[in-house]
């Protein structure tokens, strides 16, 4: 649910009623903490943590919280170890004991379960932090309804986050290459928009850049590697507001999968506000099918390569905040009017 596999981690996943007549809650939302967050002691991350969790039951009327720990480092109690006691791992015991502490005085929610396992793999041991007398083996995740759901639905479950990251990572042979011809392309741009501006007519230069850019979905589509000058010409055209507006359109059409790519390519092989403008548009894209993990990924490579860019700090503080999906499909729209005027149909 997370789309990788978690690493000393500090999963929670948050529950509501069900809308139905059954009573048993559903699963609405999966967060991911990093078990080794730096400069932070354990109360500071139970707090902390807490305070991220709460949110987001508030906005999705949650009703109580599960919580797991992946820890490679924590080991598996004795026959006999804490029966009686309430929390047993050591300072994980204590982490999730604050967490249960802050979520139910200051949000009213309940922990109503902890577990503890070392990885997440078949045959792995896993037992309950109240009552390590509970405890049992993992079935093979490669073969659980999520992954095969998720690998159906063409996103399949990354080997750890470090891959996800990678998908963003900048490449910085790739970026010398694109910077090579970054401003021969943006010299071409200027001259293009200036003719439009002398034919009175400056739409035709939005249309222009933005077909440019969805000649080149179409062509990561059908498997074409684009050159250093083509990625040089897609960052000229995405620093024209309105056609990077209208792009925010592309998640929610029939070519997403593709843009989503070709989002990817232009993050690793650009810098700077280019690099946060691709990152922005991927995190958007991710955002809206339901991919969170991806979605903060990108966010934060947008918010490295532009501290003070709008739109990624806008979208971060929505995810951050637990804003479902469908919430956010309002900015496709508005593309899809923007590209509309422009006389381009996105779908």
């Amino acid at each position: 649910m997370v789309g990788f596999v978690p690493e000393r981690s500090f999963v929670v996943a948050v529950l509501r009623a069900s809308s139905d007549q059954v009573e048993v809650p559903i699963i609405n939302a999966v967060v991911r903490f990093d078990l080794d967050a730096q400069g932070r002691n354990r109360r500071e991350m139970a707090a902390a943590y807490a305070g991220h969790v709460g949110r987001i039951c508030a906005s999705e009327n949650a009703c109580e919280v599960l919580a797991v720990i992946v820890d490679d480092r924590i080991r598996e109690p004795g026959p006999h170890d804490g029966v009686g006691r309430e929390v047993r791992a050591g300072a994980h015991g204590a982490l999730i004991a604050g967490f249960a502490r802050c979520l139910l005085d200051d949000h009213e929610i309940a922990l109503t379960g902890a577990w503890a396992v070392g990885a997440i793999g078949k045959d792995q041991r896993w037992w309950s932090l109240p009552d390590p007398e509970m405890r049992g083996t993992l079935p093979d995740p490669a073969v659980s309804m999520v992954t095969v759901a998720h690998v159906l639905d063409g996103r399949p479950i990354h080997r750890s986050r470090a891959d996800l990251s990678a998908l963003v990572a900048p490449d910085p042979d790739t970026c010398a290459q694109v910077a090579a011809y970054l401003d021969e392309a943006m010299v071409a741009a200027r001259d293009h928009y200036a003719d439009a501006i002398r034919r009175g007519d400056p739409d035709s230069y939005h249309r222009r850049m933005l077909e440019q850019v969805l000649w080149q979905v179409a062509n990561i589509e059908f498997g074409t590697t684009l050159a250093a000058r083509e990625f040089a010409e897609l960052a000229a055209a995405l620093r024209d507001r309105v056609v990077r507006d209208s792009l925010f359109a592309l998640a929610v059409g029939d070519h997403a999968a593709a843009a989503e790519r070709l989002w990817s390519a232009l993050a690793r092989a650009l810098s700077e506000s280019d690099r946060a403008d691709a990152a922005a548009l991927l995190g958007y894209s991710a955002y809206v099918r339901g991919d969170g993990p991806l979605a903060g990924i990108a966010f934060e490579a947008a918010l490295e390569a532009d501290p003070a860019h709008p739109m990624a700090i806008l979208l971060e503080t929505a995810l951050r905040a637990g804003m479902r999906p469908e919430q956010l499909r309002r900015l496709a729209r508005c593309g899809l009017e923007t590209a509309a005027d422009l006389g381009v149909e996105l779908c």
